[in-house]
């Protein structure tokens, strides 16, 4: 029965062979849960009838349809270079402090071989023990690539979710999120190891051969002269990645601090599924906000005045997915529309049992039929994109 009260014949069932479990949930035969999307949840709290069409196979037709793929295309491209932008932000900067590490080491090189004379340093001893150093640096960096040390003691690796094949945007320059080490597998501590045994053998050698110590020391500054002009091609290009960062970060609402841990575009991210429900989908975006994982719902169009209930739904649907594939819950989902209209919705067991309800509800209709338009506003209905097969369309 509609809102107002015309009695209405409801659709069949899509799939009768389903029978009901003790915990209200529709089962097909093997067991499995009645598969519901996120997307499902918002056509049906949208309209039953829109959501039943879609599921028979009708697709929508609309200018807005296409205006929004295209919109969601461009925001998932925009998340995608704003991720990109970071990671060579963070390179850049990686690389010109090693490299600014490098000038400090070539100045003191060059005072060293100016002066060292005239301290009455012994330069063989010297160079010698540099020569041990060196030595001592390369054992211990191939012990840590050879031993799984991380592990022997006891450190644990850090959460991550689970990604499913997906890339994320945002990795760290030199070890990945939850790098452990092990056999043959080095990390930064063993990448320090190596170039310092490197920088040791060098300044070794120099100095047990170097005859000439006031050329040498004029050849180390002009070294260091050159070595600064490519730091600081390497500091510009940081920066110039960082405006862009910060460019997209602005227009899409992002905070320059967050990472985006994935992105959807249909094409490569992996499907989120909850096998204890059924439900499945593929949140916009989810990004890392204090520690947490957020899942994001984009909506293109008219900005409402308050969240539609089809599209909260949706987005708690995709709080639920990240609760179930990462093991934490988060406690809010963004829903947002445009650009300067961002939404909280609360992650709480009000929320929790209202998605349940409304999952139930939608496998009953599954398993038994009955869906129905469920208002009596022709507006609605002259903007529905599935109008035009819709038998129960208001003229």
């Amino acid at each position: 029965m509609s809102e107002g009260g015309t009695v209405i014949v409801g659709s069949p069932p899509t799939h009768p062979e389903a029978k009901q479990d003790d915990e209200g949930r529709w089962r097909m035969p093997d067991g499995r849960p009645l598969p519901v999307s996120a997307s499902d949840l918002e056509r049906f709290t949208y309209c039953p009838m829109s959501w039943h069409l879609s599921a028979t196979g009708t697709s929508g037709t609309s200018e807005a349809i296409e205006r929004g793929i295209a919109e969601h295309r461009s925001i998932h491209e925009a998340i995608v270079s704003f991720g990109e932008q970071r990671f060579l932000t963070k390179r850049n900067l990686l690389i010109w402090e090693w490299w600014y590490a490098v000038i400090v080491v070539l100045l003191i090189d060059t005072l060293a071989f100016q002066y060292i004379d005239d301290v009455g340093l012994n330069v063989v001893e010297f160079s010698r023990f540099l020569a041990a150093g060196a030595l001592s640096f390369l054992l211990v960096g191939l012990v840590a690539v050879l031993v799984p040390w991380r592990r022997a003691i006891g450190l644990n690796e850090p959460f991550r979710p689970k990604r499913q094949g997906h890339v994320d945007a945002v990795e760290p320059v030199f070890e990945p999120r939850g790098f452990m080490g092990g056999w043959f597998e080095g990390g930064l501590l063993e990448a320090l190891m190596f170039v310092s045994a490197i920088v040791l053998a060098l300044h070794s050698t120099a100095l047990l051969f170097a005859d000439n110590r006031e050329q040498a020391s004029y050849v180390l500054a002009a070294t260091t002269l050159g070595w600064t002009l490519l730091a600081s091609t390497l500091l510009r290009k940081a920066l110039k990645n960082n405006e862009e960062a910060r460019r997209l970060a602005v227009e899409n609402d992002l905070d320059m601090d967050a990472e985006v841990s994935y992105s959807d575009d249909d094409a490569t991210t992996a499907l989120l599924i909850d096998k204890e429900t059924g439900l499945r989908g593929r949140p916009d975006q989810i990004v890392i906000i204090d520690s947490e994982f957020i899942p994001v719902e984009q909506k293109t169009g008219k900005v409402p005045k308050r969240p539609h209930a089809s599209h909260r739904f949706q987005a708690l649907a995709y709080a639920r997915l990240v609760e179930m594939t990462t093991g934490r819950a988060p406690p809010y989902a963004l829903l947002r529309y445009g650009q300067n209209n961002l939404h909280q919705l609360p992650w709480d067991q009000s929320a929790k049992d209202e998605l349940h309800e409304q999952i139930r509800a939608i496998q009953h209709i599954m398993a038994k039929g009955g869906a129905t338009r469920n208002h009596n506003r022709p507006g609605k209905c002259k903007n529905c994109s599935r109008r035009h097969a819709c038998a129960e369309r208001i003229v």
